[in-house]
């Protein structure tokens, strides 16, 4: 059975508020998104419209230089763009901290070890902390 999601890296930006300008965009580590909306953005710049369906999932990776950008700004952000998910992952700390989008704000659980990731727009996969750090190295 296909699915009807992909995932993207590098290649697709999402028009954020910074600075109260609404003419930037940000590109996430990792993006996922309906087929369908991929395939509309193949005929022209690959940027997510403020109008448009958010992402169904972003991922960020830390580093050292991006370390209060990922978790306060580009949080707050993704939020106000209504992106129901967002993963933070933090090889430094060793953690990935799913923010699940509730009521216009998100709600965090982090990750740690063995422990298997808990999604709720992916209830179904089966991955542990790290896993995703083992595929970052």
């Amino acid at each position: 059975m296909g699915n009807n999601w992909t995932a993207q890296k590098f290649s697709v930006g999402v028009r954020s508020p910074r600075s109260g300008h609404w003419d930037t965009s940000r590109i996430p580590d990792v993006v996922v998104l309906p087929t369908q909306q991929w395939e509309a953005l193949s005929n022209r710049e690959a940027v997510i419209e403020l109008n448009e369906t958010p992402p169904i999932l972003v991922v960020e990776v830390v580093s050292e230089s991006t370390q209060t950008t990922d978790y306060r700004s580009k949080r707050s952000e993704y939020a106000v763009l209504e992106i129901p998910e967002y993963w933070i992952v933090d090889p430094i700390q060793e953690i990935v901290t799913v923010c699940t989008l509730v009521e216009g704000f998100y709600d965090a659980v982090a990750f740690r070890g063995q422990e298997r990731i808990i999604s709720s727009t992916f209830p179904q996969l089966d991955l542990s902390t790290e896993q995703v750090l083992a595929g970052r190295k």
